[in-house]
């Protein structure tokens, strides 16, 4: 059976101009800085404006663990506010923008897929408005100014062993993880060693998706720590003075990106920090804005629950004040199959009983998504193969865990395919059953806020941390940081830290490599197992079948 690509799909969509789609919304056009003729930022002054307006309902999207059998989570995010749209319901989409490096390494983009995508594809999964371009800048200012610093006399006394601002670039490059630098003599500074994290892992791309406004981002911006003196007294970025340039850099990029879906519905699609390394969610100004501007915003969180989701309620939330209505948890039968042992090249074969063994990972992400106080529903993202009889099992598993799960076809037929589980969204939303509470308060010790998080949702036995890790949490808690919340940095494949095991496993441990301040975006970052902030590109990267064919278009993109 055909089928033609997403950015075959992409290019033949009927946009409308960006200013009627903003329009829709009761956005004035001189509120829209265009982009081009189909996208646009949203200006400060309007969204200042929405201030005093009463919120529409939150809907979070979430999934199970990823597999290569595929999930469709930011296609169901799609479709879904299309479904909403069509049964009446002023609906707004919020996702996140595409990193670089995946897009030419193997994850591919992030702007659905099938009938159910947000446009222009290309220029979202690529440059967009520049707004990951100036995060990447801005953040590299403030390492160029560090240094120079210390070239210049070093005035505030910078220990060059205790500087912990690292460099960043939107690429997955290995080869930068772990390097020295002012190396070639006097002119060119004290060598040192240093390293690059991947542009959506730096702190300033989690503070601008953080913050309310401009005035908090300079603020956050220099609340930064950047390094620590010989009697490890913190260095800030405002000390380095370096708080209002990076500002002036990310001005633009603070203004949320409206663009359309292929049913011309509005969309915003701004900021773009990894769930399994950062907090895997879209900016706060943009979920506010929607929010003041739809009776009904439906947003993702990256990768599985156990991540994506516990970081959008206990990060997000808590810091936006957020309370979600209902959240839908995406599955696949294909995906069902793999938790149960089938290997891809054979998912095309009817295997109820793997189905049936492979569900328990979907029920664990329905439970802990339970225990925040939102209300679930299940979407099975519908795959040709698919059986009636699998199909059958997975509905039967879900309702058995209390919930209800909807075959949704939304990747194949639009809005059309997507009605049932927006109804049923809309059914949630309206009941006043959720009760949304974070996971842990913010008086918690850090320590066990992080075994919280790993008994509570990784179903783990324990956290293993070498002691000066925990000595670093109790000097951050005496500091004044104990009321952050944790950000674990952990691999996105398994509820464990080893990404070969799949299903709901228990009896495992979390062990801690190392814990890191984002003192600006308000968090504690725990990296776990051997996830790298800095990801490597495959064997066969997508980066070779990525061109421009003889009518100019890109083709390999996905």
């Amino acid at each position: 059976m055909a089928f033609k690509t997403d950015i075959e799909i992409a290019r033949e969509a009927k946009k409308k101009p960006i200013m009627e789609i903003g329009a829709k919304l009761g956005i004035p056009s001189e509120h829209l800085l265009p982009y081009g003729h189909d996208k646009a930022k949203v200006s400060q002054e309007f969204i200042k404006s929405l201030a005093g307006k009463k919120d529409g309902k939150l809907i979070l999207v979430t999934a199970i663990n990823p597999t290569p059998a595929g999930e469709g989570k930011t296609t169901t995010t799609v479709g879904l506010g299309d479904g909403l749209n069509r049964i009446g319901k002023k609906a707004v989409i919020c996702i996140r923008e595409a990193s670089l490096g995946p897009n030419f390494g193997m994850k591919g983009g992030a702007a659905g897929g099938g009938m159910a995508q947000v446009v222009p594809m290309e220029e979202m999964n690529l440059h967009f408005t520049g707004d990951f371009h100036a995060i990447t800048s801005a953040h590299n200012l403030l390492s160029a100014m560090i240094d120079n610093h210390i070239y210049w006399g070093n005035d505030l006394g910078i220990d060059e062993r205790r500087v912990v601002w690292r460099r960043v670039m939107d690429m997955n490059d290995r080869a930068l993880r772990d390097i020295v630098v002012s190396l070639g003599g006097v002119s060119n500074g004290f060598p040192r060693q240093t390293g690059f994290d991947i542009t959506v892992a730096s702190e300033v791309m989690a503070i601008l998706c953080l913050s309310n406004d401009l005035d908090d981002l300079q603020k956050r911006l220099g609340d930064i720590v950047v390094a620590y003196t010989r009697d490890k007294k913190p260095i800030y970025c405002r000390d380095i003075k370096a708080d209002g340039a990076m500002t002036v850099l990310l001005k633009d990029a603070m203004q949320p990106n409206l663009v359309q879906t292929l049913e011309n519905n509005p969309a915003f699609v701004h900021g773009g920090p990894f769930a399994n390394i950062a907090h895997g969610c879209n900016s706060v100004i943009a979920t506010k804005t929607a929010l003041k501007l739809g009776e009904y915003v439906v947003t993702e969180a990256g990768f599985g629950a156990d991540l994506g989701a516990e970081k959008f309620f206990d990060i997000k939330c808590r810091k936006a004040g957020l309370k979600p209505s209902a959240a839908v948890i995406v599955a696949t039968v294909r995906a069902m199959k793999m938790n149960g042992g089938v290997a891809k090249a054979d998912l095309g074969a009817e295997n109820v009983d793997a189905v049936k063994k492979g569900c328990p990972n979907l029920g664990r992400h329905i439970a802990n998504v339970k225990s925040f106080g939102v209300p679930v529903v299940v979407a099975i993202n519908h795959f040709y193969s698919d059986t009636d009889a699998e199909v059958a099992a997975v509905k039967a598993y879900v309702a058995e865990q209390g919930a209800e799960a909807i075959l949704c076809k939304h990747w194949a037929n639009g809005s059309a395919g997507i009605e049932d589980l927006a109804n049923k969204v809309v059914q949630l939303a309206e009941s006043g059953a959720a009760n949304f509470a974070p996971l842990y308060p913010d008086d918690m010790p850090l320590f066990q806020k992080l075994q919280t998080i790993a008994k509570r949702i990784y179903h783990a036995d324990d956290v293993i941390a070498d002691k000066s890790i925990r000595d670093q949490l109790k000097t951050w808690e005496a500091a004044g940081y104990g009321h952050l919340p944790i950000c674990v940095a952990k691999t996105q494949y398994s509820f464990t830290t080893d990404p070969t095991v799949r299903g709901a496993p228990t009896g495992h441990t979390v062990p801690v490599r190392e814990v890191r301040l984002s003192a600006g975006a308000g968090f504690i970052v725990a990296i776990c197992g051997e996830i790298m902030t800095m990801p490597g590109l495959p064997k066969v990267p997508s980066a070779e079948v990525i061109r421009l064919n003889d009518q100019g278009h890109v083709e390999g993109l996905f």
